[in-house]
Formats: structure tokens, sequence, C-alpha cells
């Protein structure tokens, strides 16, 4: 019989929040949501500002997909070793130093330009952040998998849910101001110089414990297989192979002989968890504007309301994690964020009602805030600590893509029946996801224990 989880005491849960750990991913959360704004919404609003065809400003956001695809340059992250980064500062802070050089050098290199004469290198700057961005998300994600334990992870992820946030705000409202007071340029060199706190931050934190590369390779059975019978061909056709196999096949082999048939299970779990919110999102903005609200309303409840719930409730995650486990409170998450899309079913049926629309605006996010927290938790659990980068690339970009995906036929649902049904088949999709959170939750082997400390 399987021990039950032993409870902490709120006083404990609450002081989880002290630790250097989790007070670090704050400032990597601010780290990680400051590029995301300036290659869409800032810049979008600088290119149109500045006369940009509306056409042109639309390829644009074709950037984005560097982050849905980053799992691709994973393996590298995880295994490859950097000339004197590696060596001086570690895996894990040698790629975030690197990443942030190339979001730094980026944004200058923006700030120098005017987009009305040479939009082409605007648009490669812009891939060259977007692409230092989404290989410091890779570095990150593995940094916080390996700095702690499993049990604090919810904390991790709550904390850096409120950094990233952060990040948002001084790269969204604060790089429009400093533009609206001086200059775009001044504004994209203010962002630059806010690169600083990632930085500051890997340099004062320690390089988490793992195993050296070679380690890992060596005590890897598929890869000493690989040496065995590949012995008297050229040394480089060796060491290669075994890096290439180590660093791509074995990520993908190694969860599948940890979980074996439940890993399917697992993936489907993954892939339907956030696919309910994720595939209303495309119509929140028109069902506003659709009910008679205006832009300032719809600015100022989302913004404000919104940021704050969403905090709120990455917050709470934590906490409730931290007391609970994961197992109970992955269940509430996943009911959570499902069933508050009815929230949006309800103001479309109610019509201009500034009640309703924020009443559907904090649910929403309180919502999404505890499930975000508690399902990173989840994943980081998930994770071999042999293959964090990877892996947990894998995992982030399988969370997404699904929603993203039929998020696009939103319009064509609304158009034929309108908000409130579309909002109730969005939540219909999130039924899949609830079921598969309480088969995770009852299985010990899946969902790790919070570990007992004193009140």
């Amino acid at each position: 019989m399987p021990t039950p989880p032993v409870q902490r005491s709120w006083r404990a849960a609450l002081a989880i929040y002290l630790r250097a750990p989790v007070i670090t991913m704050l400032f990597l959360g601010f780290s990680a949501g400051l590029p995301f704004l300036l290659v869409f919404s800032t810049l979008s609003a600088w290119l149109r500002s500045d006369g940009v065809e509306v056409a042109a400003i639309g390829f644009f956001s074709w950037i984005g997909i560097l982050y849905s695809i980053k799992f691709f340059w994973a393996p590298v992250v995880d295994r490859l070793a950097l000339p004197l980064l590696t060596r001086s500062f570690g895996q894990r802070r040698g790629w975030m130093l690197l990443a942030q050089a190339l979001i730094a050098a980026g944004l200058v290199g923006l700030a120098s330009l005017s987009p009305t004469d040479n939009l082409a290198m605007v648009a490669a700057l812009a891939l060259v952040v977007a692409f230092g961005s989404a290989t410091q998300d890779i570095a990150i994600d593995a940094f916080r998998i390996e700095s702690a334990p499993d049990d604090i992870q919810a904390a991790m992820a709550s904390t850096y849910i409120i950094g990233y946030r952060g990040g948002l705000l001084a790269a969204g409202a604060g790089a429009l101001y400093v533009a609206a007071a001086y200059s775009w340029e001044v504004a994209y060199l203010s962002m630059a110089a806010l690169v600083g706190i990632g930085v500051i931050t890997v340099l004062l934190r320690p390089e988490p414990a793992r195993l050296s590369l070679n380690t890992q390779l060596i005590h890897e059975p598929r890869v000493r297989a690989f040496l065995r019978a590949s012995r008297g061909k050229p040394k480089l056709l060796r060491r290669s192979g075994a890096w290439l196999l180590g660093a791509v096949v074995c990520p993908f082999t190694d969860f599948f002989s940890r979980h074996r048939l439940k890993a399917l299970w697992l993936l489907v779990f993954i892939a339907v968890f956030r696919i309910s919110d994720l595939a209303m999102a495309s119509m929140a903005n028109p069902l506003y504007i659709d009910m008679g609200f205006s832009l300032a309303t719809i600015a100022n409840v989302t913004n404000i309301f919104g940021i704050v719930m969403s905090i709120s409730g990455g917050i709470l995650g934590g906490l409730l994690v931290a007391r609970y486990g994961i197992g109970p409170i992955l269940v509430l998450g996943a009911a959570a964020a499902t069933l508050t899309n009815l929230l949006f079913a309800a103001l479309a049926l109610a019509g201009e009602s500034l009640p309703f629309l924020v009443m559907a605006i904090i649910g929403d996010n309180l919502a999404n805030g505890l499930a975000s927290a508690v399902f990173i938790a989840f994943l980081s659990s998930l994770t071999s600590k042999a293959y964090t980068a990877t892996q947990y690339a894998l995992f982030s970009s399988l969370m997404t893509l699904p929603g993203k995906f039929l998020s696009g036929f939103g319009g064509m649902v609304v158009a034929a029946e309108g908000y409130a049904t579309f909002f109730v088949i969005a939540t219909a999709l999130g039924l899949p996801a609830i079921l598969l959170a309480i088969w995770v939750s009852r299985d010990h082997d899946l969902v790790p224990r919070p570990t007992p400390r004193a009140a």
C-alpha cells in the first residue's frame, strides 16, 4: 500500500516562498517575459507609428513560430558545451548568458534602425531577439527543474509567473510610456538595459548540481552499446554518434522506458490540459468588442484585474501544491481552467454588463494562474534530470500547440453558432483533461508527495 502524503502546515507552505531558488525565479521570470512583447505587440506599435504598412506588419507575427518549435534545438542547449562559458559558469548559466547577450544585442540593434528604411534588417534583428528569448526559456526551464526538488516546483512556477508578468508590463506599457516621452530608440535601449536583471541573477546564483555531459553519456546503456558496436571506427565518428544518440534519441526513449504504456496517456494529457482555455482565447477580445465595451474598459479590466488575478492564482497554486501535493490540485486546476469558460458564455448572453465582464476576467485569470503553476510543477516532475531541457521543451510545446491550432477555427464557430455556443464547446473540450487529471492524481508513481516540514 502506498504511503499517504504528509501535509505541510500553512506556515511551512508559506515559508517555501522565502527560499533562494523560489525567489530566484522571480527575476529569471522577468528576464523571460521581457523580450516577448518587444518582438510582437510593442514592435507592431512602433512599426505602425512609423508608417509601415499593416500588411507588412502582419508578417512579423511569424516570428512567434520560433517559440513553438524550440524543442528542435533544445537537445543542443541540453548537451552542447559552450567554449569558455560552460567551463566558467556551467551548462545552464552559460547558455542563459549567451541567450541574454543575443537578446540585448538584438534590442540595441533595433534601437539603431529606422523601420521604414530598414524593414528587412528590423525583421532579422527581431528574429535574433526571439531566438535568444526562446533559447533562454529552454535554459531557464532546465535550471529551474535542476535547482530544487519536485515539492517546491509549484512555488517556483508561481514566482516565475509573477516575474514573467512583470517583464510583459515593462516591455508593453513601460516601453510605450518611454517611447511617448522620449523616442522608440530610447525605449528599446532601456529594454536592452533591463536585460541586465537576468544577467545579474545568473551571475549571483550557483549552477545546479548535475552529472557532467561525458558521465551522462557513459551511463546511458544505448550509448555504451553504440560505442561497443563502433569499435575500430574513426574517433570523431564514434564521439559524434554517441553525442547525437544521447542528446536526441535518449530523451525520448528515457520517457517511454520510465512510463511504458502510461507514456502515451501522459502525452495525451499534456496535449489536452490547456486545450480549453487556449482554444477560446482568440475569441475573447472580439466578444468584448461585439458586446459593446469600449477599448478603454477592455484594457482597464483585462490589465488590472487580469494581471492581479493571474498572479494571485499562481501564488495560490504554489501554496496549495506545497500543502496538499500536486495530485488533488492538478484536478482542481483542470476543472477551474475548463469550467470558468462558462463565464464567457454567460457574458455573451448578458450583453454589455460590466459586472459580468469583471467576473469573467477574474475567474478566468485566477483559474489559469492556478492551473499554470500546478501544471508546470507536474511537467517538471515528469522530466528526467538527465534530459531536462529537451524533455521539458517537448512537453511545453505539446501543451500549447493543439489549443493554438483549434483557436484558429474559433471565428468560424462563432459565425455559425454564436459566442455562447462557442464557449460551451470550448468548455466541453476541457472535459477529457479533467478525467485524465483524476487518473493521474490517483497514480502515486506519477505525482510527487509533499515533503513533511516542521510547522
